[in-house]
Protein backbone atom coordinates (compact mmCIF):
# COMPACT_ATOMS: atom_id res chain seq x y z
CA UNK A 1 0.00 0.00 0.00
CA UNK A 2 1.35 3.31 -1.07
CA UNK A 3 2.00 5.92 1.63
CA UNK A 4 -0.69 8.36 1.38
CA UNK A 5 0.35 11.86 2.31
CA UNK A 6 -1.76 15.13 1.92
CA UNK A 7 0.34 18.44 1.26
CA UNK A 8 -1.30 21.80 2.23
CA UNK A 9 -0.24 25.43 3.03
CA UNK A 10 -1.89 27.76 5.42
CA UNK A 11 -2.19 30.77 2.30
CA UNK A 12 -4.14 31.12 -0.58
CA UNK A 13 -2.25 34.28 -1.95
CA UNK A 14 -0.87 34.23 -5.62
CA UNK A 15 2.97 33.61 -5.11
CA UNK A 16 2.53 32.48 -1.17
CA UNK A 17 6.15 31.02 0.25
CA UNK A 18 4.26 28.93 2.29
CA UNK A 19 2.29 27.62 -1.21
CA UNK A 20 5.56 27.22 -3.23
CA UNK A 21 7.47 25.20 -0.70
CA UNK A 22 4.10 22.87 -0.13
CA UNK A 23 4.53 22.79 -3.98
CA UNK A 24 8.10 21.70 -3.55
CA UNK A 25 7.47 19.49 -0.80
CA UNK A 26 4.89 17.16 -2.73
CA UNK A 27 7.38 17.12 -5.25
CA UNK A 28 9.84 15.56 -3.26
CA UNK A 29 7.20 13.35 -1.72
CA UNK A 30 7.04 11.85 -4.64
CA UNK A 31 10.38 11.73 -5.60
CA UNK A 32 10.52 9.94 -1.98
CA UNK A 33 7.86 7.13 -3.27
CA UNK A 34 5.25 8.38 -1.36
CA UNK A 35 1.43 9.58 -3.05
CA UNK A 36 1.37 13.16 -2.14
CA UNK A 37 -1.87 14.84 -2.83
CA UNK A 38 -1.24 18.81 -2.55
CA UNK A 39 -4.69 20.59 -1.55
CA UNK A 40 -5.78 24.15 -1.47
CA UNK A 41 -7.44 25.83 1.26
CA UNK A 42 -9.08 27.46 -1.49
CA UNK A 43 -11.08 24.64 -2.63
CA UNK A 44 -12.48 24.49 0.81
CA UNK A 45 -13.92 27.81 1.30
CA UNK A 46 -15.22 28.08 5.36
CA UNK A 47 -17.17 31.22 6.95
CA UNK A 48 -15.18 32.57 10.01
CA UNK A 49 -15.88 30.11 12.85
CA UNK A 50 -18.99 30.85 15.40
CA UNK A 51 -20.72 28.28 17.43
CA UNK A 52 -24.00 29.81 17.41
CA UNK A 53 -23.67 29.70 13.18
CA UNK A 54 -22.12 25.75 13.78
CA UNK A 55 -25.49 25.33 16.28
CA UNK A 56 -28.07 26.54 13.59
CA UNK A 57 -26.30 25.22 10.69
CA UNK A 58 -24.03 22.54 11.27
CA UNK A 59 -20.69 21.93 9.89
CA UNK A 60 -20.36 23.29 6.64
CA UNK A 61 -19.62 20.72 3.61
CA UNK A 62 -16.08 22.04 2.76
CA UNK A 63 -15.24 21.48 6.47
CA UNK A 64 -16.85 17.65 6.16
CA UNK A 65 -14.72 17.25 2.96
CA UNK A 66 -11.15 18.78 4.05
CA UNK A 67 -11.55 16.49 7.54
CA UNK A 68 -11.98 13.59 5.15
CA UNK A 69 -8.98 13.95 2.95
CA UNK A 70 -6.98 14.52 5.92
CA UNK A 71 -8.45 11.27 8.08
CA UNK A 72 -7.48 9.28 4.88
CA UNK A 73 -3.95 9.97 4.92
CA UNK A 74 -0.92 8.39 6.63
CA UNK A 75 0.81 11.94 7.12
CA UNK A 76 0.32 15.54 6.29
CA UNK A 77 2.51 17.93 5.96
CA UNK A 78 1.05 21.72 6.60
CA UNK A 79 3.32 24.66 5.82
CA UNK A 80 2.68 27.84 7.38
CA UNK A 81 3.05 31.34 6.69
CA UNK A 82 4.21 33.80 9.57
CA UNK A 83 1.55 36.76 10.65
CA UNK A 84 2.17 38.75 12.84
CA UNK A 85 4.44 35.33 15.26
CA UNK A 86 1.88 33.57 14.62
CA UNK A 87 -0.75 31.87 12.02
CA UNK A 88 -2.79 33.55 9.57
CA UNK A 89 -6.53 33.18 10.42
CA UNK A 90 -7.21 31.01 7.17
CA UNK A 91 -5.18 28.05 8.74
CA UNK A 92 -6.46 28.06 11.84
CA UNK A 93 -10.08 29.14 10.83
CA UNK A 94 -9.62 25.58 8.54
CA UNK A 95 -8.42 23.68 11.58
CA UNK A 96 -11.02 24.83 14.16
CA UNK A 97 -13.53 23.52 11.46
CA UNK A 98 -12.18 20.47 10.68
CA UNK A 99 -12.17 19.84 13.84
CA UNK A 100 -15.98 19.92 14.71
CA UNK A 101 -16.57 17.25 12.34
CA UNK A 102 -18.78 14.46 14.43
CA UNK A 103 -18.70 11.09 12.54
CA UNK A 104 -16.70 9.66 9.18
CA UNK A 105 -13.92 7.23 9.32
CA UNK A 106 -10.52 7.72 10.70
CA UNK A 107 -9.10 11.07 12.78
CA UNK A 108 -8.05 13.90 10.83
CA UNK A 109 -5.36 14.54 13.84
CA UNK A 110 -5.07 11.45 15.43
CA UNK A 111 -4.52 9.13 12.69
CA UNK A 112 -2.23 10.51 10.25
CA UNK A 113 1.74 11.63 11.41
CA UNK A 114 1.95 15.18 10.98
CA UNK A 115 5.27 17.77 10.36
CA UNK A 116 5.56 21.46 10.17
CA UNK A 117 7.19 23.55 7.03
CA UNK A 118 6.90 27.42 7.99
CA UNK A 119 8.31 29.97 5.67
CA UNK A 120 9.03 33.67 6.14
CA UNK A 121 10.06 36.59 4.31
CA UNK A 122 11.72 37.21 7.96
CA UNK A 123 15.32 35.49 9.26
CA UNK A 124 13.44 33.35 11.15
CA UNK A 125 11.62 31.54 8.66
CA UNK A 126 8.14 31.19 10.49
CA UNK A 127 9.72 29.86 13.29
CA UNK A 128 7.15 31.46 15.77
CA UNK A 129 4.22 30.59 13.41
CA UNK A 130 5.55 27.21 13.60
CA UNK A 131 5.27 27.34 17.63
CA UNK A 132 1.87 28.54 17.38
CA UNK A 133 0.59 25.63 14.81
CA UNK A 134 2.57 23.13 17.04
CA UNK A 135 0.44 23.99 20.03
CA UNK A 136 -2.35 23.84 17.95
CA UNK A 137 -2.11 20.52 16.69
CA UNK A 138 -0.21 18.87 19.48
CA UNK A 139 -1.82 20.16 22.71
CA UNK A 140 -5.11 21.16 21.54
CA UNK A 141 -6.20 18.04 18.93
CA UNK A 142 -3.57 15.62 20.66
CA UNK A 143 -1.82 14.83 16.62
CA UNK A 144 1.75 13.55 16.16
CA UNK A 145 3.87 16.28 15.24
CA UNK A 146 7.46 15.54 14.19
CA UNK A 147 9.85 17.19 16.42
CA UNK A 148 11.97 18.19 13.14
CA UNK A 149 10.30 20.66 10.83
CA UNK A 150 11.32 22.47 7.51
CA UNK A 151 11.81 26.38 7.95
CA UNK A 152 12.55 28.73 4.93
CA UNK A 153 13.77 31.92 6.09
CA UNK A 154 13.90 35.21 3.10
CA UNK A 155 11.52 33.41 1.51
CA UNK A 156 11.24 36.01 -1.31
CA UNK A 157 14.60 34.98 -2.48
CA UNK A 158 14.72 31.41 -1.51
CA UNK A 159 13.23 29.82 -4.50
CA UNK A 160 14.64 29.79 -7.91
CA UNK A 161 12.18 30.00 -10.86
CA UNK A 162 11.80 26.44 -11.05
CA UNK A 163 9.90 26.30 -7.41
CA UNK A 164 13.27 24.75 -5.54
CA UNK A 165 15.23 26.07 -2.56
CA UNK A 166 18.36 27.57 -3.55
CA UNK A 167 20.31 27.48 -0.94
CA UNK A 168 21.25 23.35 -0.75
CA UNK A 169 21.09 23.34 3.63
CA UNK A 170 18.21 24.00 3.46
CA UNK A 171 16.76 22.01 0.24
CA UNK A 172 18.57 19.28 2.67
CA UNK A 173 16.56 19.69 5.61
CA UNK A 174 13.51 19.54 4.34
CA UNK A 175 13.86 16.60 2.48
CA UNK A 176 15.17 14.94 5.65
CA UNK A 177 12.09 15.94 7.75
CA UNK A 178 9.60 14.59 4.25
CA UNK A 179 11.92 11.66 4.68
CA UNK A 180 10.76 11.28 8.47
CA UNK A 181 7.40 11.58 7.48
CA UNK A 182 7.65 9.02 4.98
CA UNK A 183 9.46 6.90 7.36
CA UNK A 184 6.43 7.17 10.32
CA UNK A 185 3.71 7.42 7.98
CA UNK A 186 4.80 4.56 6.48
CA UNK A 187 4.39 2.65 9.34
CA UNK A 188 0.80 3.33 9.84
CA UNK A 189 0.05 2.39 6.63
CA UNK A 190 1.44 -0.60 7.59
Amino acid sequence: MATRIVVFAGSIRTGAFSGKLAALAAKELAAAGAEAELLSLADYPLPIYNGDEEAADGVPAPAKALRDRLAGAHGVFVVTPEYNAGIPPLLKNAIDWVSRVKGGEGDPFKGPVWAIGCSSPGAMGGYRASIMLRQTLALGLGALVLGDQASVGGAGQAFDDTGALKDERTAGFLRGVLGKLVAEAGRRAG
